[in-house]
């Protein structure tokens, strides 16, 4: 039986906890995902394929002016265009400069507009609010090999909900130095589905890059597909170097999440994301807030 609960979030800017929930996409706060029918149906790639066909239809663009005005978004942030499609709206980008990342060197700026959890470093027998298992970097990033250098180091997982911006950026300068694909099933993503299903971030599909940057060592990224998001788009080259702050990539319409590991000792998460992550409370940022520091 399903059972979507909403999940605390603090806001940075506000200094207030709320409730996050959206009552038209109740599958995303799912907390048992095993005994969801819907889940079960909705984290296959063939419904993927569907839905997200029906998401870049024109029919599908009747759906943006009452979702923009039901979840209270404004769009004078937002680049003016006319968006031909659902899809073509929930990829919308910013307006230049509406959104900034950190001057100083040692600041790391958030790489995604999204609810943050953050540790120093993730122990195998952490129960709450995320099981030590599901963080597991092996599991995530594909091999051994990837998650040598990330042993003990800290790591920051980023939900983003269906309502957010879903662009994602680069933290620092830097260059790729691996990067793979990994497929896999659609299920959603959220701490209380973790607990009851620790092995998702194993499962979904992902795509994962080891940035090299120069400020905060190197960075296993991961992005993974949650909830009819299949398709992780990088709009980078991966043959070139980046910029921090420029565009990496961005989600398909569904929401979705982002697994960031560090070398030990190389960068610690902000001090309000450390408070609230051991109280299953997550830290909303805006894109560029300071998320971290050397």
């Amino acid at each position: 039986m399903a059972k979507p609960i909403p999940l605390a979030v603090w806001d940075r800017k506000t200094l207030q906890v709320h409730q996050d929930w959206m009552d038209d996409a109740k599958s995303h706060y799912e907390s048992e995902p095993r005994r969801s029918p819907t889940q079960w149906l909705e984290s296959q790639p063939l419904f993927d394929w569907f839905y997200a066909a029906l998401q870049r239809s024109r029919w599908s663009a009747r759906k943006i002016q009452p979702f923009i005005e039901k979840h209270n978004i404004d769009m004078s942030e937002f680049e003016p265009v006319r968006y031909r499609s659902y899809n073509e709206f929930f990829i919308r980008k910013f307006r230049a400069g509406m959104r900034t990342f950190p001057a100083e060197q040692n600041e790391m700026g958030a790489f995604a507009e999204a609810r943050y959890f953050g540790w120093d470093s993730v122990e195998s027998d952490q129960k709450f609010p995320i099981k030590g298992h599901s963080l597991n970097a092996e599991g995530i990033l594909g091999s051994k090999e990837r998650a040598r250098a990330f042993e003990n180091g800290p790591v920051m997982l980023a939900r983003l909900a269906p309502v957010d911006y879903h662009r994602v950026h680069y933290p620092d300068d830097g260059k790729i130095t691996d990067s793979d694909r990994i497929a896999g099933r659609l299920w959603t993503i959220n701490w209380r589905a973790l607990q009851n299903k620790p092995d998702i971030l194993f499962q979904n599909e992902r795509h994962v890059q080891i940035l090299q940057t120069h400020n905060f060592g190197q960075l296993g990224f991961v992005e993974i597909g949650a909830m009819t998001v299949g398709r992780v788009v990088q709009t980078h080259p991966i043959d070139k170097p980046f910029r921090r702050g420029a565009e990496k990539g961005y989600f398909s319409f569904g929401g979705s999440a982002i697994v960031v590991f560090g070398e030990p000792r190389a960068w610690r998460p902000c001090s309000d994301v450390l408070r609230n992550t051991p109280e299953g409370i997550e830290t909303f940022l805006r894109l560029g807030e300071l998320v971290a520091a050397a």
